[in-house]
């Protein structure tokens, strides 16, 4: 079956409440054609298949066709095939009977007699052996199984809906994947785009998250600016909704709830991100020209390195960090040490030497304070400090640090 084709003009009404009814957060061209097409099959009994990468929310997806069903109120049962190891699939999936094998002390249900009446989500279903394949076949067809160990079928009533991130048509071709199951799953296919295919969302479900995060934590947040709206539309996102959410609700917590930026990202951001901006590199020019075009962008990258460096240390002289207060805006707090940032300014501009800070007290302070802006996690903290896990060990043990 064909997914159908988006209609043209505004959505109409029913598809907009479906929107809000199952939290499908989105106004891009493909989720309204992706609610189109979950308005149609969820009253049927028809098998889905959900392709997209991991991160993108094919089980929300899931979720919804089952809710808005004839079996909302029967169960719905996730199964994650590909977690699942070989040897013991078909006695998770199907059941067992007693004594079917070492350690089997009693008759067990599988996934599908709990699901009986109601929906069974088949999630990395790419990854499912061949031989239980078979067995998945004949449950689909006839709605029998036998449990591992037994000898009488038994029936289960369900509806099923499957996901992957492969391609089950090379699969099929490479002998990877039963293809009489693969045209028996393909009933309707629903394809769920990657963020960065509809990055326009980026800013409603980055509201979203936040929403729900701060509601949830009771925690005051001042919002990003328009320049960090902007990097986080460019950013490529490769482990999707998943991804940017973890990203979001882990920076509000680290920036204990400050504003955040376009600088501020830069710091957070995975190392990708600059890569990003440095390639590709036209072509259409010299070696000469080309080998300038890197030296500018990486001098660039300096540069802006060093501004936020500056405003670092100076922020250590005027506003310290604030501690987040779950439920309450903080106002800025003017660190009383502001007159010795004056009366540094003013050595410098009459060329009188100030008294400076170690290079190691320096290193020593700025790592003890982001272990305390992380909660004392030593990877965010090295993310925060742009060096190695190692390195931050090493420097924790050099320095006693108490963390």
């Amino acid at each position: 079956m064909t997914t159908p084709l988006l209609k043209s003009g505004p959505p109409d009404r029913s598809i907009n409440t479906l929107r809000h009814e199952i939290g499908l957060v989105g106004e891009s061209p493909a989720i309204w054609q992706i609610l189109e097409t979950i308005e149609q099959v969820a009253p049927t009994d028809i098998s889905v298949l959900i392709i997209g990468e991991s991160g993108t929310g094919k089980e929300l997806i899931a979720q919804a066709i089952h809710q808005l069903g004839n079996r909302h109120d029967k169960p719905f049962v996730v199964v994650n095939a590909g977690a699942i190891p070989e040897g013991i699939i078909e006695s998770e999936l199907f059941g067992h009977e007693k004594g079917a094998f070492t350690g089997a002390v009693g008759a067990r249900k599988g996934y599908f007699e709990q699901a009986d009446t109601g929906t069974i989500f088949l999630d990395e279903i790419g990854e499912m052996p061949l031989n239980t394949q078979v067995k998945l076949l004949r449950l689909l067809e006839g709605k029998e199984f036998i449990r591992v160990g037994g000898s009488s079928p038994k029936q289960a009533d369900v509806r099923v809906i499957a996901a992957t991130n492969r391609d089950l048509e090379t699969a099929v071709r490479d002998g990877e994947f039963r293809p009489d199951l693969f045209y028996r799953l393909n009933a309707v296919n629903i394809r769920v785009p990657s963020l960065r295919e509809r990055r326009e969302d980026i800013p409603l479900l980055v509201k979203k998250f936040v929403t729900d995060f701060c509601s949830q934590n009771n925690i005051a947040f001042e919002g990003f600016s328009d320049g960090g709206m902007r990097l986080l539309k460019e950013h490529a996102w490769p482990g999707n909704i998943r991804e940017l959410k973890n990203f979001v609700e882990s920076l509000i917590v680290i920036e204990r709830g400050r504003r955040i930026d376009e600088m501020v990202l830069q710091r957070h951001l995975p190392r990708s991100a600059e890569m990003d901006r440095r390639l590709p590199v036209p072509v259409n020019r010299s070696s000469d020209e080309v080998e300038r075009e890197f030296i500018y962008r990486a001098l660039v990258d300096l540069k802006n390195e060093i501004a936020q460096l500056r405003e670092l240390l100076l922020g250590h002289y005027i506003a310290p960090p604030r501690r987040l207060k779950p439920g309450f805006p903080e106002t800025p707090v003017i660190h009383e040490f502001g007159s010795d940032l004056a009366a540094a300014e003013a050595n410098e501009k009459s060329g009188e030497p100030g008294e400076f800070e170690s290079i190691e007290n320096m290193e020593k302070r700025l790592i003890a304070e982001a272990l305390e802006r992380t909660n004392g996690n030593k990877r965010k903290a090295a993310t925060l400090l742009k060096i190695s896990e190692r390195t931050l060990y090493r420097k924790i043990k050099e320095y006693n640090l108490p963390f």
